[in-house]
């Protein structure tokens, strides 16, 4: 197996929802829901970095398509991490997603190792990571 990813799929209560929060709350780019014409195929993808995409998926879809039982979610499971360029850019996207409907867990704050960093809840509980890591600077 190459080291790669190309798609971080997220379960959701309520794709609409998930779809607001992330586009308009967050601006991240998408072409909306597709996939409507199907049973358990209603998703939407949103344009990360180049070549990887989020998507989000209904999690009885997600269920359904692998034969898993849906169970309650489980936020302390995985944590996305999101590298801004500059410690200053931390608290603004903090601020932005708490905008969207986000729930702030932690607040940016400097961390143990040298970094900055702070915590917050999308509306299914999924754990995102905004962090400024001097060692993990992204090129835009």
């Amino acid at each position: 197996m190459k080291p790669r990813i190309s798609v971080l799929t997220l379960g959701v209560d309520d794709l609409e929802r998930a779809v607001a929060f992330y586009r308009d709350g967050l601006g991240l780019p998408t072409e909306g829901i597709v996939g409507k014409e199907f049973e358990h195929g209603a998703v939407a993808f949103f344009d990360l970095q180049s070549q990887v995409k989020l998507a989000v998926w209904a999690r009885d879809d997600v269920a359904h398509d692998t034969g898993l039982p849906k169970t309650p979610p489980c936020p302390t499971g995985f944590t996305i991490g999101h590298n801004v360029t500059r410690k200053d850019e931390v608290d603004p996207v903090m601020e932005q997603a708490r905008k969207a409907g986000a729930k702030i867990l932690k607040p940016a704050h400097d961390t143990f190792w040298g970094g900055y960093a702070g915590y917050f809840q999308d509306p299914d509980g999924h754990v995102w990571e905004i962090v400024w890591n001097s060692a993990f600077v992204p090129v835009d």
